[in-house]
């Protein structure tokens, strides 16, 4: 499997609801398994690390839409369920009971650019059920058949922000939304001044090869526009390819996982992508979230999934945590019980910080066992206002 280069990445994280807002700087590893090069490491344990300013500035960064975020700015979408499959007509959030979606995951007729769901919600027949055996493995290596990263066309000691390929921004778009797909959410739109401000925002991090949410006026090709863009976006030092996998891992940021929840977010209807050099941004304003929005989401999701997408030979998601989060159901004081087999898989709870990318969300970790492709695990959360229950069916996709 071809990748891109890799590096060390940040995200701001808004506080939903009160108005109140915090910025969350966590530092990780944005490579799997074929990236090459050294071995980074998060903060702490002893272990070397490389390290860009940590910061956490409440009130920064632009407001989001209709007040429901405030400061902070970004990185929340819309979760609603669907595939980039298309069916039969509809318009692309309702479906139009066309052929059935991509995995057979996407439920029903998938209209447009994703109707129905996992949630089973528009057209014919939407189901939660895992697609045929090989289906998520034709769309995850189909996504991921080209991971590498053009050169950049900019140049830090001019201040020109240059450009990524568009070869280079659909990829990563895809691998956003390849990721939203296995947790049964609808894709996010790419626009063009989305890509505009992301590119102005990598500029800026590339020219001072740091980065931070709140750079200020002494930073070589300082804007306003790119600094705001700085506070409501996920940052990174590896490429903008490379880094979704990354956020999706989120080592070194146990007790938010704010990076993952903030992909899965009920609130991002856009997105744009900007690179320059070993220097990315990924902008992702915040909207309120839809009426339609799923209830809940989990990593790793429903269904199947390739065990590729659960770690690197630098992090795993057993090791920085399965996840559910929530904007309607209260999480605190979940238990979770994990069974396989008809064993039970011993795990240790930890809740979430409210806010980040989700108003309530947990991880748990196994204790004692892996996840290994050809298992289904079993998930039930209990203690809270409704029961949540799902499978994971790990599937191997070489």
């Amino acid at each position: 499997m071809a990748a891109g280069n890799h590096g060390w990445v940040e995200r701001s994280h808004s506080r939903i609801g009160t108005g109140a807002a915090a910025l969350l700087c966590a530092l990780l590893a944005a490579c799997l398994a074929a990236c090459a090069g050294d071995e980074p490491s998060s903060p702490g344990g002893g272990r070397p690390t490389v390290n860009p300013p940590i910061v956490g500035v409440p009130g920064a960064g632009a407001s989001g839409a209709a007040g429901l975020v405030a400061g902070g700015g970004g990185g929340a979408q819309p979760g609603m369920a669907g595939s980039l499959a298309a069916g039969g007509g509809g318009s692309p959030n309702t479906g139009g009971g066309g052929a059935g979606g991509a995995a057979g995951r996407a439920g029903g007729g998938a209209g447009g650019l994703g109707g129905a769901g996992m949630t089973g919600g528009a057209g014919a027949g939407g189901s939660t059920e895992p697609g045929p055996p090989g289906e998520i493995c034709a769309r995850w290596k189909a996504d991921r058949a080209d991971l590498t990263e053009s050169p950049w066309t900019g140049d830090a000691a001019t201040c020109t922000a240059g450009d990524m390929t568009e070869e280079d921004r659909a990829t990563a778009h895809r691998l956003v939304n390849l990721y939203r797909f296995m947790a049964g959410l609808e894709p996010v739109m790419m626009t063009a001044e989305g890509n505009r401000l992301a590119q102005g925002c990598a500029l800026l991090m590339g020219a001072n090869s740091k980065i931070s949410h709140t750079p200020d006026s002494t930073w070589k090709c300082f804007t306003e526009e790119s600094a705001k863009t700085a506070g409501a976006s996920s940052l990174s030092s590896g490429g903008s390819i490379s880094s979704v996998d990354g956020y999706m891992i989120d080592p070194g940021n146990p007790t938010t996982i704010g990076h993952r929840r903030w992909i899965l977010s009920n609130m991002l209807s856009s997105i744009g992508f900007g690179s320059a050099g070993r220097f990315s941004c990924q902008y992702q304003p915040a909207q309120r979230a839809p009426a339609t929005a799923k209830a809940w989401a989990a990593w790793p999701p429903p269904g199947q999934v390739p065990i590729q997408a659960l770690g690197s030979r630098f992090a795993k998601i057993d090791m920085t945590g399965w996840t559910v989060q929530s904007d309607r159901i209260s999480l605190n004081g979940a238990q979770v019980a994990v069974t396989s087999g008809g064993m039970d898989m011993p795990v240790t709870v930890t809740a979430l910080l409210p806010g980040y990318g989700s108003s309530f969300a947990l991880r748990f970790n196994p204790m004692g066992w892996a996840a290994t492709a050809g298992q289904t695990y079993s998930v039930k959360l209990s203690g809270t206002p409704m029961p949540i229950e799902y499978e994971v069916q790990v599937v191997d996709c070489p």
